[in-house]
């Protein structure tokens, strides 16, 4: 991305206007000590503004003198060649050839002069300086070269007349600068809300030159250039007073906002699937989905219309770059749609794709960087320049690929839009990966995250992070009738592997192992993928019905009693379905937990997270009868979770934020609720007023109480609560316990942490609420804050609001927890948040 990157040391600053020759003359003095004919010739170059003609010039002069050479050789062209159009015999004179390897020399010489003169106008060297320069490559003509390089010649001479230009438009900005005193305007700013300014403009001294797309914005090597760049393409720098103030910097423009739209749901996905395109067998798969689901989003639509009461809700202008399926970010997923490879994310972004066109906003998919460059409206050819103007999308879905793509192709400006971009992130990223500085000096970096976003702008397929948003999927729901068919038609000894890849079946060794053991009690199923084998890992016992479509998977699970997963994959959408199919989920349990600092599959994820089974989500929040999580090391353990379930009776289940409903109730919350854009003021507890009778007053009593039958606080019902979402009728303040972050200990709690509600209790009146007393308040950068210390009565505030973090823990301090109530069945959202 055309951005300023670190600061670096760089050479001492020259300011915008008066310029000197490296002995400290200013040039006005140089040109008072020159004779009369070099005062004439200079000012004559400096006056004559199309100073290119002279250039020009010495183009047609080499061009005469090529063909005065050439002589009547010219007339030995064959009958039909053009007057341009020289024998074969010709190119090979001796004569001709070193008279054009003369022009080419000469050439070169003076194009490299312009290389030196475009170096020395960041210099301190005086504009007679460069005049000489110039002079000297003028002096050393000496024509050359070979006849077949005359296109060559022409173009550096275009080259040349073009940098000369630029240095003599340089030369007369600054003259300008300096007659209009305003060489002092193009000072390195130090203003405390600009404080990356001053390393910004040392980087460009030194770096300018290093991507064309400066120069596409006028970057000329000026500090003055520098500065205009900083303020009105980037936003490093403040707005420089003395610009036209008819064309402001882009990014302090107010934009005329369009007329508001009403969306509307909609039930006809045919336009959909004509935007997901064709062409691989990942699209494929996605819209074969969308087509079986079709219905039961059209029910959800209407259901949810009914429960919001056709309230308004604002058409957002959407774009979904779909970036892990992009041929430039290599794509290896497609390619095993039909080998048993993973779908997980191919079924999360078509119900992503599917809900955001039921809800009724406009859409634009890309599965391509060049459809991607299409939608944002960059021109062809600007490489990695950054965009400017207003982002013509309200939101971003993308993935890491995705992000990767915008900021190497595009080079979309994070720091200009990145409030609009939601990143579908499978396994979440914790606020301490996020920024990153901070994982960079604490050892969280790894080669994701990074990206300094706010962490809820980071999507889930399960509700494992509480730091991000939870988008997830949908499964199957099935009808009253469907289900009491199943029950019917249950085999009671019947169990299905959870693995259609044969590496996964490596796992179960010699004959005790656990699947020795199941096969004892049940009829042990396969749907393994093979293309002319039985393959080797699969026991001879079980049987395979190779790779299946997925209807034919859902009649096989409506008649199993048991799904059986391996340990891997995790976190994927099969165990829901087999559930909402009445299967029983047997999985193991895993000593230790596997995090990214134990296990090579997590290694390098954004996030500390341990993972204490297979299916987190299936072991805490579905639980038995529906899923057994046991040890798959203790065969008696084992041996008891099989006959345990055959003497099990369930009905098929499915979580309600797992339905079509489900989601679009979600996804509508988060697209007219969050917004990352608007600056959040500081929260002041002291601006806020009592709603007492007879008009309002200072608060003067604590901001939280006691909640009836709990040990959370509340806000304070009288006290008038700033406009926040989740509101604050869902906060409840907790503290942890030395070693628990916040996600244990609202959940041991029945709550869920809430990041957005951090802001409001970083401040000395929760500690005080919490009667925590502190000899010392600071205010530091730290994930784990805030938070305090009892034995040495330490007590430390957030200073930076991208580290409010739900995960994070220590053993020596206790954390001030934002819990909050959740709706049943829907914990992404509290009880009062629709």
């Amino acid at each position: 991305m055309c951005e300023p990157g670190e600061h670096v040391r760089s050479r001492p600053v020259r300011r915008c206007g008066v310029s000197s020759d490296v002995r400290g003359r200013p040039f006005w003095k140089l040109i008072t000590g020159c004779t009369d004919g070099k005062i004439m010739v200079r000012r004559c170059l400096l006056t004559f503004k199309p100073f290119r003609i002279f250039v020009v010039g010495i183009g047609f002069f080499s061009l005469c003198f090529l063909m005065t050479s050439l002589g009547g050789q010219f007339s030995a062209k064959r009958l039909g060649d053009s007057p341009f159009t020289i024998r074969t015999e010709v190119l090979g004179g001796v004569e001709s050839r070193g008279v054009l390897r003369k022009i080419s020399d000469m050439l070169e010489v003076i194009l490299k002069r312009m290389d030196s003169l475009s170096k020395l106008d960041n210099s301190t060297a005086s504009d007679t300086r460069r005049l000489d320069e110039l002079s000297s490559a003028i002096s050393r003509f000496q024509p050359a070269g070979l006849v077949e390089r005359i296109q060559a010649i022409a173009q550096n001479v275009s080259n040349m007349a073009t940098r000369v230009e630029q240095i003599l438009q340089n030369s007369m900005l600054q003259g300008r600068a300096v007659r209009d005193g305003t060489s002092s305007q193009c000072e390195v700013p130090r203003d405390l809300r600009f404080p990356e300014c001053p390393g910004k403009v040392d980087w460009m001294r030194a770096r300018w030159t290093s991507d064309p797309c400066y120069a596409f914005y006028g970057v000329d090597g000026s500090d003055c250039s520098f500065l205009v760049y900083l303020s009105e393409v980037e936003w490093f720098c403040p707005p420089l007073v003395w610009r036209n103030q008819s064309s402001p910097p882009t990014q302090y423009v107010t934009q005329p906002k369009a007329p508001k739209r009403q969306a509307a749901f909609r039930t006809d996905l045919s336009v959909l699937l004509d935007q997901v395109g064709a062409g691989k067998e990942s699209l494929s798969f996605m819209k074969r989905r969308i087509r079986r689901l079709a219905q039961q989003w059209a029910t959800a639509a209407n259901r949810l219309d009914a429960t919001l009461e056709q309230r308004w809700r604002d058409q957002k202008k959407i774009l979904v770059h779909v970036g892990f399926l992009t041929e430039e970010s290599g794509d290896v997923f497609s390619p095993k749609v039909l080998k048993g490879g993973p779908l997980g994310e191919m079924v999360q972004w078509a119900d992503i794709l599917t809900a955001l066109h039921v809800l009724g906003h406009n859409l634009k998919i890309s599965m391509s960087v060049k459809e991607l460059q299409g939608f944002l409206g960059v021109p062809p050819g600007r490489g990695s320049c950054p965009l400017t103007g207003p982002l013509p999308f309200d939101l971003i879905y993308t993935d890491y690929h995705g992000m990767q793509q915008m900021k190497q192709h595009m080079g979309l400006s994070l720091k200009k839009h990145k409030c609009h971009i939601r990143v579908i992130d499978t396994f979440g990223t914790e606020p301490a990966y996020n920024h990153e500085e901070y994982a960079t000096l604490h050892g969280y970096r790894t080669n994701w995250g990074y990206w300094n976003l706010n962490a809820r702008q980071y999507m889930t397929m399960f509700p494992h992070t509480p730091d991000n948003s939870f988008m997830g999927f949908v499964s199957e729901e099935l009808n009253e009738t469907e289900k009491r068919s199943i029950q019917q038609n249950k085999v009671n000894n019947m169990a299905v592997v959870y693995g259609k890849e044969a590496s996964m079946w490596k796992v179960q060794q010699g004959k005790d192992g656990f699947l020795q053991i199941l096969h004892k009690y049940m009829e042990v199923h396969g749907t393994v993928y093979y293309e002319t084998q039985r393959p080797p890992e699969v026991p001879a016992f079980v049987k395979n019905h190779g790779l299946l479509p997925q209807h034919e998977l859902q009649q096989l699970l409506r008649k199993a009693k048991l799904f059986i997963g391996f340990g891997f994959p995790y976190e994927g959408p099969a165990p829901l379905e087999a559930i909402a199919n009445g299967c029983i989920f047997l999985q193991p349990k895993f000593h230790p937990p596997h995090s990214s600092l134990n296990h090579e599959f997590f290694r390098g994820k954004p996030t500390s997270r341990e993972v204490s089974s297979q299916h987190p989500y299936a072991e805490q929040y579905i639980g038995k009868p529906h899923v057994m999580t046991v040890d798959y090391n203790n065969s008696l353990e084992f041996d008891s979770a099989i006959r345990e379930i055959m003497r099990t009776k369930v009905e098929p289940y499915l979580p309600y934020e797992y339905t079509c409903e489900g989601m679009l109730e979600r996804v509508h919350a988060y697209i007219q609720n969050q917004d990352f854009c608007a600056l959040e003021p500081p929260f002041i507890p002291a601006n806020l007023s009592r709603q007492v009778s007879g008009g309002g007053g200072r608060v003067r009593g604590p901001l939280f109480v006691p909640l009836p039958n709990s040990t959370a606080l509340g806000w304070a019902s009288d006290v008038t609560a700033p406009p926040a979402w989740p509101p604050l009728s869902s906060l409840r303040l907790l503290v942890s316990q030395e070693g628990q972050s916040c996600v244990e200990a609202c959940h041991a709690d029945g709550l869920v942490c809430e990041p957005a509600h951090f802001r409001f209790i970083n401040n000395k009146e929760a500690l005080r609420g919490l009667e925590v007393q502190c000899e010392v308040v600071d205010s530091e950068i730290n994930h784990i804050l805030p938070a305090f210390s009892a034995v040495r009565r330490e007590c430390g505030l957030q200073r930076e609001p991208l580290l409010f973090s739900c995960a994070g823990y220590s053993p020596k301090y206790r954390r001030l927890c934002p819990c909050r109530d959740f709706r049943r069945g829907q914990v992404a959202l509290c009880r009062d948040c629709l």
